[in-house]
């Protein structure tokens, strides 16, 4: 039975911690306490600001865009009263713009323009690709029909349970299905999702679609194709959202996607308590016994329950885990996302954002795969973020500090775009997940089964994706079905 007095400790203050709090005051409950242990809050949601010609600005190192299809972080927009721009950017605004280079030569190709450098081979791969495209949208809609919902309960089994992720008044829905309504289900083909991405689409006789999603899906460190279970890019990717990807029908925030954050915090009737670690978590006889340090100095409070929205494979180095904790925390895996801001010489940077398709091959680990031009007033002299990922399954990670270095030269000598300082660099903790061996055995389910044990609830990235939408839907239905 819910009681809204109950004494709520939630951890960490990204997107998924906020985005419970800001649901549990729409449900009543105000005594509640967020510990981040950063200086700020938004998590991999950080959007430093940057002085170019004399006016800072923020650019992004996580979290870039949104699209029609991010319906909880609309609600956040409207908690934190701080809106997104696009997708029809007016001058001054970040927008959303791209070109894709050859990763050897540095030569801008244009592989889905059919009438640049056009051949005949090119031409048949497009229609194909296109015809491909909309299989899949058939088969989503159909063959796949429930998997456009938050979260992954019941999937291994065939089943479906979860917000729905559809678009109001999209074509061929109707209002009991779209967002927010909770749908439920059986659909045995949801099974398939368990297989690795690039098996998936080839079960379907749609391998093609490859080159549409890795894009915007491996570019941003959410891993390869050959490791990554298809259920996490098509819940994340699915087709909607991918067709808005295509047609740059995108959102950005003038202020950064942090400062979504910054401006939900602010309203919230208790703002995170920063620079606070909670380094110790012990449940018993009903109650959560939570220690924090702060300022070098430790204090223990005693809460009703306990939300953990950090990540699940670090609980056990802090908290009371039980075995059955342990066994399946153990078990999630995560990205190593390599990012930093270059500032380059003086009108000798990219004029427009970049894709490096070879460079998004397991074999090219460790190579810059995008850079991300924010600011199109700015021109040459705009810093760019550089993306890549260092580890992929059955392979040896590439260090940290090789990966930077190779992504520097595929800027400097490849690109040509001579790298005048690095501002900022940075290694994510990203997109944890579970390999396509434990979703097919049900990892989800038994996490779902120990919800609320020992007044202890689960959100964060890993319940339903590792971006900030899906982390904040997560929170939705966490608290949703459990508050």
């Amino acid at each position: 039975m819910a009681n809204t007095k109950d004494k709520i400790c939630i951890i960490g203050g990204g997107p998924a911690g906020l985005a419970c709090a800001v649901y549990l005051e729409k449900k009543g409950y105000s005594n509640y306490t967020i510990y981040e242990k950063l200086n700020k809050v938004g998590g991999k949601a950080y959007s430093p600001k940057i002085e170019v010609n004399g006016e800072k600005r923020a650019y992004e190192t996580g979290a870039i865009m949104g699209a029609i299809t991010y319906h909880a972080v609309s609600e956040m927009e409207e908690f934190g009263g701080y809106y997104h721009k696009g997708p029809d950017f007016k001058p001054g605004e970040p927008n959303m713009r791209r070109e894709y280079r050859n990763s050897f030569t540095g030569e801008i190709t244009e592989p889905f323009n059919p009438k640049a450098n056009f051949s005949l081979k090119k031409m048949i791969g497009l229609i194909k690709l296109k015809k491909q495209f909309k299989k899949l949208k058939e088969l989503m809609e159909t063959k796949y029909a429930g998997y456009d919902c938050y979260g992954h309960i019941g999937v291994a089994s065939g089943k479906y349970s979860g917000i729905s992720k559809i678009v109001p008044n999209a074509e061929g829905t109707n209002k009991d299905q779209a967002f927010p309504n909770y749908l439920v289900g059986e659909n045995p083909n949801l099974k398939d999702l368990a297989l690795p991405f690039s098996e998936f689409c080839k079960k379907n006789g749609v391998e093609e679609v490859q080159r549409i999603w890795v894009g915007p899906y491996t570019s941003f460190g959410y891993g390869y194709f050959d490791e990554i279970p298809a259920a996490y890019v098509m819940k994340y990717l699915d087709t909607t959202t991918a067709a808005e990807f295509v047609k740059l029908q995108l959102w950005t925030w003038q202020d950064g996607t942090q400062a979504i954050y910054e401006h939900v915090n602010a309203r919230l009737k208790h703002p995170a308590v920063l620079q606070t670690e909670v380094v110790k978590v012990d449940r018993a006889d009903g109650k959560v016994n939570v220690t924090v340090k702060k300022d070098g100095k430790e204090t223990t409070e005693t809460f009703d329950k306990l939300i953990v929205t950090t990540p699940l494979d670090w609980f056990a180095n802090y908290a009371d885990a039980t075995d059955e904790e342990k066994d399946l925390f153990s078990k999630i895996v995560h990205e190593k996302y390599v990012d930093f801001i270059a500032r380059f010489e003086e009108g000798a940077g990219p004029v427009i954002s970049g894709y490096l398709f070879e460079n998004m091959e397991p074999e090219r680990l460790g190579h810059a795969m995008v850079y991300y031009h924010r600011w199109e007033d700015i021109g040459k002299n705009c810093p760019c973020t550089v993306y890549a990922l260092r580890n992929h399954t059955g392979d040896p990670d590439v260090p940290y500090d090789k990966t930077l270095e190779m992504m520097k030269e595929d800027i400097n000598k490849v690109l040509k775009f001579p790298i005048k300082e690095v501002l900022y660099a940075q290694e994510s903790y990203y997109c944890p997940h579970v390999g396509p061996k434990d979703y097919a055995d049900g990892w989800y389910d038994k996490l779902e089964a120990i919800q609320g044990t020992k007044n202890t609830y689960y959100a964060g990235e890993i319940i339903s994706f590792g971006d900030m939408e899906d982390t904040c839907a997560a929170s939705k239905d966490i608290v949703g079905r459990f508050f």
